[in-house]
């Protein structure tokens, strides 16, 4: 099996496209921090950038870099998002709606107050 081969597998497909397009929503989502939405942004400019790990003239290595650093920073940002909230649109995609923001009245925060004489 070659390096590539694994990219061409159609379930493989469809979870990166899936992730992508999660990951473009929660751009968009204002409960998402700006230093959260960094993580992307920058992988996306490093692959643009011409300063590589691997150089992408060497075949099929330099464009697996890319992808990887890509791959890394979607799986990164999903997870540094609130859960809520990535649950919220996830939910959006498997029903179909466009997007729309997550209302702000239904983010639960959890805490305990304490009243100490």
């Amino acid at each position: 099996m070659s390096a590539t081969s694994w990219l061409f597998r159609p379930s493989l497909l469809r979870l990166l496209i899936s992730r992508a397009r999660l990951a473009i929503r929660l751009l968009r989502e204002p409960l998402v921090g700006l230093l959260r939405k960094a993580v992307p942004v920058l992988a996306v400019a490093y692959v643009i950038s011409p300063i590589d790990f691997v150089p992408d003239f060497i075949p099929a290595l330099g464009e697996l870099d890319d992808l990887g650093m890509l791959l890394v920073s979607i799986e990164g940002f999903l997870k540094l998002c609130p859960p809520e909230v990535v649950a919220f649109h996830r939910a959006a995609i498997e029903e179909g709606r466009p997007y729309s923001p997550m209302p702000a009245g239904s983010r639960v925060i959890e805490a305990e107050w304490r009243h100490e004489n």
